[in-house]
C-alpha cells in the first residue's frame, strides 16, 4: 500500500471531518476543509469549488429542517431564494473567471475578512441594531424585500458563490437589517439562502468540470459522519469554546497564507 499517495486524501478525509462537526456545533467548518484540500495540493480555484460541493448537502438538511419557519415568510422567501441563486451562479462564475494566481492571493485576504465577522458577530449585530434604529429600518420603507433590501442579499450572495466562508454571519446581518427579529425565523431564511447559494455554485462548478471528485467524494462523506458526531458532541461543550478555537484556526491560517502569498 503506498501511504504517500494515501496521504493527501487522509488529510483532507480529516479536514473534513472537522469541518461538518464544526458547521454542525458553531459553523466556520471551511476554515479546516478549504486548507485541507490546499494542503493535500488541490489547486486553489479546484479546492475551493470542490469544497463547495462537498459541503452542501449539510446545507439543503438544515433548510429543510427550518421549512416551517420559511414558509411564514412566504413571498420574501422566493425572493430570497432568486436572489441567492443569482448571487451564487454570479459568484461562481467570477471564481472561474479567477485565475489560481489571483485567487491564491486573494485567499489570505478572504480569510482575514471571514475569521473577522466570525470573531465580532455579537458587534456586527448590535451594530445592526444601532443601524436599524438610527435610520427606522424595518418600517414600510424598508421591509424584507424592499429594492434595498434585495440589492443588500444579492452582494452577500455574490460573495457566497465566490467563497462562502463567513456566509452566514453575513447572511444574518443583511436579513436583519430589513427587519427580520425572530431567532428562529432568521435562522430558517439563512438556512435557505445559504442552501440555494451553494446548491447553485455547486452546480456551477460541477458544469465547469471545476470539481475534484475523488476529493468531493472522500468529504462527502466524512463530513456527514463528523456533521452527525459534531451534533452530540455539541450539547457537551460550550459553544464559546467553538468559537474561540475557530478564530484561533482562521487567525493562524490567514497569518500563514499571508507569509504564503504576499511574501510578509
Amino acid at each position: 500500500m503506498d501511504f504517500n499517495a494515501l496521504s493527501p486524501y487522509l488529510i483532507i478525509a480529516a479536514g473534513a471531518f472537522i469541518a461538518g462537526g464544526m458547521n454542525a456545533m458553531a459553523g466556520g467548518g471551511t476554515f479546516f476543509s478549504f486548507p485541507a484540500l490546499l494542503a493535500a495540493g488541490v489547486p486553489p480555484i479546484i479546492a475551493n469549488a470542490s469544497n463547495t460541493v462537498a459541503l452542501w448537502p449539510a446545507s439543503f438538511s438544515s433548510a429543510w429542517a427550518y421549512r416551517r419557519e420559511i414558509r411564514k415568510h412566504g413571498r420574501f422567501s422566493l425572493i430570497l431564494a432568486v436572489v441567492s441563486l443569482l448571487g451564487g451562479l454570479g459568484g461562481g462564475l467570477i471564481l472561474l473567471a479567477t485565475s489560481n494566481e489571483t485567487f491564491s492571493v486573494l485567499i489570505p485576504w478572504l480569510l482575514l475578512l471571514a475569521t473577522t465577522l466570525f470573531a465580532f458577530s455579537a458587534q456586527i449585530s448590535r451594530l445592526v441594531s444601532a443601524v436599524k434604529t438610527r435610520f427606522g429600518l424595518g418600517s414600510d420603507h424598508d421591509h424584507p424585500g424592499s429594492i434595498g433590501g434585495t440589492i443588500l442579499q444579492l452582494t452577500v450572495a455574490i460573495y457566497g458563490g465566490f467563497f462562502g466562508a463567513g456566509l452566514g454571519i453575513l447572511t444574518l446581518a443583511a436579513l436583519a437589517i430589513q427587519g427580520i427579529d425572530d431567532t428562529q425565523e432568521l435562522n430558517a431564511l439563512k438556512n435557505l439562502a445559504s442552501a440555494i447559494n451553494y446548491s447553485t455554485a455547486a452546480v456551477t462548478f460541477i458544469v465547469a468540470g471545476a470539481v475534484s471528485w475523488p476529493h468531493t467524494l472522500v468529504m462527502l462523506v466524512t463530513a456527514l459522519v463528523g456533521g452527525y458526531a459534531g451534533a452530540m458532541l455539541a450539547r457537551r461543550l460550550p459553544s464559546l469554546w467553538l468559537k474561540r478555537l475557530i478564530i484561533a484556526v482562521g487567525s493562524v491560517l490567514t497569518v500563514i497564507y499571508f507569509v504564503k502569498t504576499q511574501g510578509v
